[in-house]
């Protein structure tokens, strides 16, 4: 089985992802896939360069993602041509780990992704776990994290799909709102649920 795991920026997907890691369970993550595949002289890089120009390209030859990110960030057309560079690799890599976890003998493998939706790749799981908190707790997480204002914190939720609406899509929601402990007492839950 494998279960696909989303969220939103600051909700609290890397929590659940580094428990369930912590479970023995495979975690194939998009994020660590998605850099991966950026590195100097990796085709996905070429094509960034190409389309976004050499400024995005640091001395070292590594993505400048600060840079890339504020171009992204105030502009979906800008955001959606990255995706069309990056997510192929991306996709193709993540099935090719998952395939290898089963091949190996896992029988639940968790696919971490955070546009699982937006991206429409529920094709790729057989469930869907939401990690879930409200907007302001989301926003107060954010800028405490990043140290960011308001205005950028809002900017880089407001980029994403809502969590009310990715709910709607959700097998299971892990109401990621009170204490880790609580948290964590939903994810063994959840577990049960799926692997009984």
């Amino acid at each position: 089985m494998r279960i696909g795991l989303t969220g939103g920026i600051a909700s609290g997907k890397s929590l659940v992802s580094s428990y369930l890691k912590d479970k023995g369970y495979p975690v194939v993550d998009a994020d660590i896939i998605a850099k991966r595949v950026v590195e100097p002289a990796s085709p996905a890089l070429d094509q960034i360069k190409a389309v976004f120009g050499q400024g995005m390209i640091d001395e070292s030859g590594q993505l400048d993602r600060k840079k890339l990110g504020s171009v992204i960030f105030s502009d979906q057309t800008k955001r959606e041509q990255l995706n069309k560079i990056v997510h192929p690799f991306v996709r193709s890599e993540m099935k090719r780990e998952a395939d290898e976890y089963e091949q190996n003998g896992h029988k639940v493998i968790f696919l971490d992704i955070p546009l699982l939706i937006e991206n429409k790749l529920e094709y790729l799981v057989d469930q869907t776990w939401v990690v879930y908190v409200d907007q302001p707790t989301q926003l107060n997480r954010l800028i405490t994290r990043d140290q960011s204002s308001e205005e950028e914190a809002l900017q880089r939720i407001s980029a994403q799909q809502s969590l009310e609406q990715k709910k709607a899509f959700a097998t299971i929601v892990i109401d990621n709102r009170e204490s880790k402990e609580e948290t964590y007492r939903q994810v063994d839950e959840a577990i049960r649920y799926t692997v009984s």
